[in-house]
């Protein structure tokens, strides 16, 4: 199970922030919907060849700042 929860609302603001850090990633590449949290832990480490921990901790880092632009 995800150690994260992200709505589709908070993950357009997240995507952003990713893209800004991560300019290699495209829209397709970061397609999500919402409840699919374990499916985008895996796909983000498998394109920014980082273990899981630095994922979740990357996106629960987004998601507490979510109204900053910064990573």
């Amino acid at each position: 199970m995800a150690e994260i929860s992200i709505t589709n609302k908070e993950w357009e603001r997240v995507k952003i922030k990713v893209q800004r850090k991560y300019n290699h990633l495209t829209d397709e590449q970061l397609q999500y919907s919402e409840g699919q949290e374990e499916g985008l832990i895996t796909k983000l480490m498998d394109l920014v060849n980082r273990d899981r921990k630095y994922v979740v901790f990357t996106l629960k880092k987004a998601l507490v700042n979510i109204d900053n632009n910064r990573l």
